[in-house]
């Protein structure tokens, strides 16, 4: 208990001075050009997609950013579709900071089972770290994968994300990034594996698309 009291109050005390670091630093922020998530392409390989909608209560949360929720289906194989939010934030300079879907999914009732580090494959590209976590409801089950992406790095831990983004603001006056969640529902009849070669395999074509919608 007292080396996990310890890392909170490490990362904590790092959070606050990355705060009063970007608040110190000239506000000439360089905002590199990125494509919106409203021109996402709505069909990748055979997958297509439907346009989910996010709130007003949603994006008062979120803040200010381009974000993008959609669901994406394979109809040849009739399996369970993969949902797909990405939440990209120009600058976070001015508090606005990325929300880790720890916090958010909890809230709407849903409890973690498991909970782990992996990573995604996507061709032309290393592999990306990532979490990986299994979420209960009831009976129903969800596995998410979630991680933090800027200027051609993935990052699944929110405090080293927080860290490379200050070093990134001193190194390039940038401090843009976005999350990028998919979480498919684990139907009743099948296993986990399963489940998990969809994400993946949804995963391996939909990264490639990211290049213009999240700056390198």
């Amino acid at each position: 208990m007292m080396k996990k009291n310890g890392r909170f109050l490490l990362a904590a005390f790092l959070l606050i001075l990355a705060t009063v670091f970007l608040h110190g630093r000239s506000n000439t922020e360089v905002i590199p050009y990125s494509k919106p998530l409203s021109q996402f392409p709505m069909m990748i390989g055979d997958w297509n997609a439907k346009v989910l909608e996010i709130s007003d209560d949603e994006r008062s949360v979120l803040g200010a950013g381009d974000f993008m929720a959609r669901r994406w289906y394979e109809p040849a194989h009739m399996a369970a579709p993969v949902d797909l939010f990405i939440a990209y934030f120009a600058s976070q300079r001015a508090g606005q900071t990325m929300h880790s879907p720890k916090n958010c999914m909890p809230g709407e009732g849903w409890l973690p089972v498991e909970s782990a580090y992996s990573w995604l494959d996507a061709p032309g590209r290393s592999a990306l770290s990532v979490n990986r976590y299994v979420l209960g409801k009831g009976g129903a089950r969800m596995l998410v994968f979630y991680w933090y992406q800027a200027h051609s790095r993935a990052v699944a831990n929110e405090y080293r994300a927080r860290l490379y983004m200050v070093a990134d603001a001193a190194r390039m006056n940038r401090t843009d990034g976005a999350l990028i969640r998919i979480n498919t529902m684990v139907s009743p009849d099948e296993s986990l594996q399963n489940a998990e070669t969809r994400l993946r395999t949804f995963a391996s074509q939909m990264i490639p698309q990211l290049d213009g919608y999240i700056p390198q």
